[in-house]
């Protein structure tokens, strides 16, 4: 049943009212590297697209280019959080582990499906049979999952890596 209640669209949780903490701190990278080849003309030309709102920015490169290095140059140069989509728990893994090697004074989070196993449910119609929905919770990526959340809500400094398949549902009343 749908739920009608007009003011739970206008009422804001006190967690949303009460200002972030500090405002987090400044992207600064922990590296010893230096932009290289190409990578200084993508940071000053996306730098630059960002500052001036442009929504559609596409960052194309080879294997092994530093594509990764270069939009954590980005970050740091627009002080913006940011959400970094991977294709799959696998790239999002190591995405992770690089942006927080980056950034480890700010607030980079892992959000990705929070499921070990998913069967959807399914219906053979040859043999007229049903095949119930199975699935298995995964307790640790659950919990960073809500620590990205949390991140969101209290700070500003927020960098958050995610994998495109986490993010189908959410908001849903079904999920």
């Amino acid at each position: 049943m749908p739920h009608n209640n007009s003011n739970a669209l206008s009422s804001r949780p006190e967690v949303l009212t009460r200002p972030k903490l500090e405002g987090g701190r400044r992207f600064v990278m922990q590296t010893p590297f230096k932009p290289a080849g190409d990578q200084p003309t993508a940071i000053a030309e996306l730098t630059n697209g960002v500052l001036a709102g442009e929504h559609d920015q596409v960052l194309l490169g080879a294997t092994g280019t530093g594509k990764t290095f270069t939009m954590a140059k980005v970050i740091e140069e627009t002080q913006r959080p940011a959400i970094i989509l991977a294709p799959n728990k696998t790239l999002a893994a190591q995405l992770y582990a690089e942006f927080k090697g980056f950034f480890p004074d700010n607030a980079v989070e892992y959000f990705v499906s929070y499921y070990d196993y998913y069967q959807p449910e399914a219906y053979v119609a040859r043999s007229d049979t049903y095949i119930e929905k199975e699935s298995q919770i995964n307790e640790q990526i659950d919990r960073m999952r809500h620590s990205a959340t949390r991140a969101l809500l209290e700070r500003d400094d927020v960098i958050i890596v995610a994998s495109v398949s986490c993010i189908y549902g959410i908001g849903s009343v079904e999920t």
